[in-house]
C-alpha cells in the first residue's frame, strides 16, 4: 500500500542526511516522501549570545518545534537522533521506529597528531559535552576544553581556524557526511563509552492512543505500518538499555555518564561509566545480560550496581523521578 508520508526535520547538514536517508528507504518501498525544514531552540542556540527563555532547561532543545509540528499534523514523521531524544517521550508521541545503527563510537579529529595521546601536554580538546569533557580528563588530566557549538561543518571550520587543536565528535556523524578524512582515532567504547542512543536514529510518530481528532487521523495506521518496516529490533534492544540506564541516573543530556549496548553471543553486553565532572573518580561496569531479560531489567541491575559503588555521589545531584 503506497502512503504520502510528511518528514519534519532540522535544517543541518546532518539532520537533512538522516531525513532523506529515511525518505529514500520509505520511497523505495513504495511510498511518496516530503520533508518539511524546521528550525528548534537548539539550532537558535548555536547564535552567539542566544540565552535560554526562563523556565526552560535545555531538555529537548533540539525537538520541541518538531514534536509541536507532529502534534498539529503538520507532519507525520519525525527524524531525530537518538541521543537527542528524552528517556520518556511525551504520552502524544510513540518512538515507532529505530533503523539499524551506525558506528556509535566517538571520533578523534585533528591533523597533526593521530591519535589523543600524541596531543601535546595542554592541548586544546573542542567540545561542549560533559561526558567527553569528564572521560578525555580521566585519560589526559592535563586537556584544555574550548566550546565549540555548531554542526559538523562549523566545528570543523573551527578546528582549520585554530581555535581548538583537536575536536571529538561522533563516528556516525562524521562518517555519514563523508567528512572522516581527518580521524585519526576511534575510542574503543572503554575508554571513551558512548552516549546513550549514539550513532541511532529514532523515527517519532503520534501515538495511536494521541492520533489527531480529524480526518487525517485516518493516515496514521497507514504512517506507523510504513515505518515498522524500518525498525531493527538489535538496535531497539540495545539502545533502550542504554536510554533505561540514563533514566536509572536521573535521565539528564547533560550528564557525565556513558552507556553502550552490544550483542555477545546469544546475550547481551552493557557498559556503562558514571564520572566526576573533572574525570578525577568513575564508576564503571561490563555486565552480561541473563538469559531473556529485558533490557530495562539488564540497565536496572547495571544502574544498582553503580549506584551502590557510589555513581550518585559522583554526579553531585539527586535522581528524580
Amino acid at each position: 500500500m503506497t502512503t504520502s508520508i510528511r518528514i519534519g526535520s532540522r535544517g543541518s547538514q546532518l539532520a537533512l542526511w538522516q531525513a532523506n536517508h529515511v525518505a529514500d528507504t520509505l520511497r523505495r518501498h513504495g511510498h511518496t516522501v516530503e520533508i518539511e525544514i524546521i528550525r528548534t531552540t537548539g539550532d537558535r542556540m548555536q547564535q552567539p549570545g542566544f540565552v535560554l527563555p526562563p523556565g526552560q532547561d535545555g531538555k529537548g532543545i533540539f525537538i520541541k518545534e518538531i514534536e509541536e509540528a507532529l502534534a498539529a499534523g503538520r507532519i507525520d514523521l519525525a527524524v531525530h537522533s537518538l541521543k537527542d531524544l528524552p528517556t520518556e517521550l511525551d504520552e502524544r508521541f510513540a518512538l515507532a521506529s529505530i533503523p539499524p545503527r551506525a558506528d556509535p563510537r566517538d571520533a578523534f579529529v585533528c591533523e597533526p597528531y593521530w591519535a589523543l595521546h600524541t596531543l601535546p601536554h595542554g592541548g586544546r580538546v573542542g567540545t561542549t559535552s560533559p561526558r567527553r569533557r569528564a572521560q578525555l580528563l580521566a585519560l589526559r588530566p592535563d586537556l584544555q576544553f574550548v566550546e565549540t557549538r555548531g554542526n559538523i561543518d562549523t566545528r570543523l571550520r573551527k578546528l582549520d581556524e585554530g581555535v581548538c587543536d583537536a575536536l571529538v565528535l561522533a563516528c556516525a556523524g562524521l562518517d555519514r557526511l563523508g567528512r572522516t578524512e581527518s580521524v585519526h582515532q576511534r575510542f574503543a567504547v572503554d575508554e571513551l563509552t558512548p552516549a546513550p542512543g549514539q550513532g541511532a536514529l529514532a523515527l517519532e510518530t503520534r501515538s495511536p492512543r494521541h492520533a489527531l481528532d480529524t480526518d487525517d487521523a485516518a493516515r496514521d495506521p497507514a504512517i506507523y505500518s510504513a515505518i515498522a518496516l524500518l525498525d531493527d529490533p538489535q538496535t531497539r534492544f540495545a539502545t533502550g538499555a542504554e536510554r533505561a540506564f540514563l533514566a536509572a541516573m536521573g535521565g539528564g543530556c547533560d550528564l557525565p555518564l556513558g552507556a553502550f549496548c552490544s550483542p555477545i553471543e546469544q546475550d547481551w553486553l552493557l557498559h556503562a561509566q558514571v564520572l566526576r565532572p573533572d574525570g578525577e573518580q568513575s564508576v564503571q561496569i561490563a555486565l552480561a545480560s541473563q538469559p531473556g531479560e529485558p533490557a530495562a531489567e539488564l540497565a536496572r541491575r547495571a544502574a544498582e550496581i553503580l549506584i551502590a559503588r557510589g555513581a550518585l555521589d559522583l554526579l553531585g545531584e539527586p535522581v528524580t523521578s
